[in-house]
């Protein structure tokens, strides 16, 4: 039990974290097709909304990871993650053919959310830069 408990939130950190550095990574690579997707939902400054994207899912996702100021990275991204469920799989509206797959991605942020708010609350471990500082 004391590996999982010295193993365990340096595990989890990095598995909630992955999908956030990936995605962050896939819009600096991808950046033009990130603001047109950005602009076809309606939302105004779309390549400030995708420069943001890009420091909130990548920047977070790595403090995430190290565990260097994590409480304030889970927050940033869950605030991100919940905001983008509503702009962007907003199920309720989507076309019958659409509906069930934005419902999914939508859950899925609603899971990822759940997650970020534990690491917001119990914070990083003490396999973390904040936990060999708190030593």
């Amino acid at each position: 039990m004391d590996a999982l408990n010295r193993f365990g939130p340096l595990a989890g950190r990095v598995l909630i974290a992955a999908i956030f550095v990936l995605s962050g990574f896939s819009k600096i690579t991808g950046f033009d097709g990130t603001v047109g997707y950005i602009a076809s939902k309606g939302l105004p400054l779309p390549q400030l909304g995708a420069l943001a994207a890009i420091v909130v899912e990548l920047g977070g996702g790595l403090l995430v990871i190290a565990g260097w100021k994590t409480r304030w990275a889970a927050a940033a991204m869950l605030v991100f993650t919940l905001a983008a469920a509503v702009l962007f799989h907003n199920f309720w509206a989507a076309a019958p053919d659409a509906a069930q797959n934005q419902m999914i991605h939508f859950m899925k942020n609603i899971s990822m959310a759940g997650g970020l708010l534990y690491v917001w609350v119990f914070g990083s471990g003490p396999l973390s830069i904040d936990g060999k500082s708190a030593q």
